[in-house]
């Protein structure tokens, strides 16, 4: 049994129904876009695409959830045939995508689906679901990647979000989008053992406090993990718990500090540290830290060696929601193809089955991005962005692993316009719709207005 399956709006399904008792269902393409990018994001990372294709692949209806179903009074008028559908359901249709961790800003295409009409819109919740989460917090992550590594010193930043998630399931894909973007690794259980993330941890202040004293407690500690081991200094008085683990080990891995100014305690530490001739030891910070915060600690000189960074970057805090949607864009009617477009107040969209064409500069940084036409073909002066992943519900490419996908995000990133790469000042990124679709648009627009 597919469990994901009844993650659908009731809508889509009395839908589903209607286009079935009416004998309509024909062959249609959605687009899944973000409409306007948050007012603190001069781009996003494009993440969840696994999720959206193993969805795809495994979706059908189990005999309880059909059982359920039956007894909503919504489907009371509806046919014994429409269940009997749902029970051989499978999806049948195409899947073009931009593979995860493709740089992506408004109105562009990060999914399109293309199939008949039924199997299109059941499947809009769980797409929209997965994709505007997972790229919410892919794209929040990069920014504190961005901050940690403000003066190219590489320091690693590990994921610690999962108590403060909204939910077990959004912890998972959490620590799954925030790797994928560039951190080392997550405390995370689950998500290291669904993904192969490198999972990391070290104590929590109630090791420290069940024991009679903090030296106690590092000393326990040590005698377990060795010069592996990483302390946690800040129960009681920051000094005074460096010193306890200096007195109970010769050699250990790591500090950690979790409260207090954090720019001053690091400092204060590294010099005791170096001072006793554990150079070799190193920092972490965490408490609340997001990319504001990491920037002006390291601004400031802070010596630091990693960062523990949970709440705010698994529910991307400043920007906790991206208007993901969902559109018609295509539909075949009696042999003929039609557009489709909504044309409402700030709410417009364009028609047809699209292409995103990328434009680089002599440097290689992306410059801008032609929307076209979905036959248009400017393979000779750009980059052609979506890919095709599934062919009549067969999977004819497989989504890059989340190993495979951190590695193109670093080379992404990489080609950023320093424009585009600024925490609080906003810049807007080039978008051209070509003219064939202009004129598409404009078509589409005035045959509506007639009908």
């Amino acid at each position: 049994m597919n469990r994901d399956t009844l993650i659908v709006d009731l809508y889509e399904l009395t839908m589903a129904a209607g286009y079935f008792e009416q004998d309509y269902n024909p062959l249609v393409t959605f687009e899944l876009f973000i409409r306007d990018l948050p007012a603190t994001r001069n781009f996003l990372l494009a993440a969840g695409l696994e999720q959206a294709v193993d969805y795809l692949r495994n979706l059908q209806f189990s005999d309880d959830q059909i059982r359920y179903l039956r007894e909503l009074d919504n489907f009371k008028n509806i046919s014994s045939s429409f269940f009997d559908y749902l029970r051989d359901f499978k999806f049948t249709g195409n899947v073009y995508a931009l593979p995860e961790g493709t740089i992506v800003f408004s109105n562009e295409p990060i999914i399109q689906i293309e199939a008949p009409l039924i199997e299109a819109q059941i499947v809009e919740t769980f797409l929209l679901s997965t994709i505007n989460f997972q790229t919410m917090v892919a794209s929040k992550a990069a920014r504190v990647m961005h901050a940690a590594t403000l003066d190219s010193v590489q320091r690693g930043v590990m994921e610690f979000g999962s108590r403060r998630a909204h939910g077990p399931q959004a912890s998972v894909l959490a620590a799954r989008a925030a790797f994928l973007a560039g951190f080392m690794g997550t405390s995370n259980v689950e998500a290291g053992y669904r993904f192969g993330i490198p999972v990391l941890g070290t104590t929590a202040h109630s090791w420290t406090m069940a024991f009679k004293s903090e030296k106690e407690a590092f000393e326990r500690y040590q005698n377990i993990f060795g010069t592996d081991a990483t302390f946690l200094i800040d129960t009681y008085d920051t000094v005074q718990g460096v010193k306890n683990a200096m007195d109970v080990a010769e050699n250990f891995k790591a500090v950690r500090i979790d409260s207090g100014d954090l720019g001053e305690e690091a400092k204060k530490i590294r010099a005791i540290l170096d001072k006793s001739g554990y150079e070799q030891v190193k920092i972490i910070l965490s408490s609340d830290l997001n990319e504001y915060k990491i920037e002006k600690l390291i601004r400031s000189g802070t010596p630091v060696d990693f960062f523990g960074v949970g709440t705010q970057v698994a529910v991307s805090l400043d920007a906790p929601t991206l208007q993901g949607v969902y559109k018609m864009v295509e539909i075949e009617h009696n042999g003929s193809q039609l557009y489709r477009a909504k044309f409402s107040s700030n709410k417009i969209t364009l028609p047809a089955r699209k292409q995103i064409w990328r434009f680089k500069d002599d440097q290689g940084r992306i410059h801008h991005d032609v929307l076209a036409f979905k036959d248009e073909d400017l393979s000779e002066v750009a980059e052609s962005l979506l890919t095709t992943y599934m062919l009549s519900g067969q999977i004819v490419k497989k989504p890059d692993s989340v190993h495979e996908v951190r590695k193109q995000v670093q080379l992404n990133l990489s080609e950023l316009p320093d424009t585009l790469r600024h925490l609080e000042e906003k810049s807007a990124y080039p978008i051209q719709i070509s003219e064939k679709l202009q004129q598409l648009s404009t078509f589409v627009k005035n045959e509506l207005a007639e009908v």
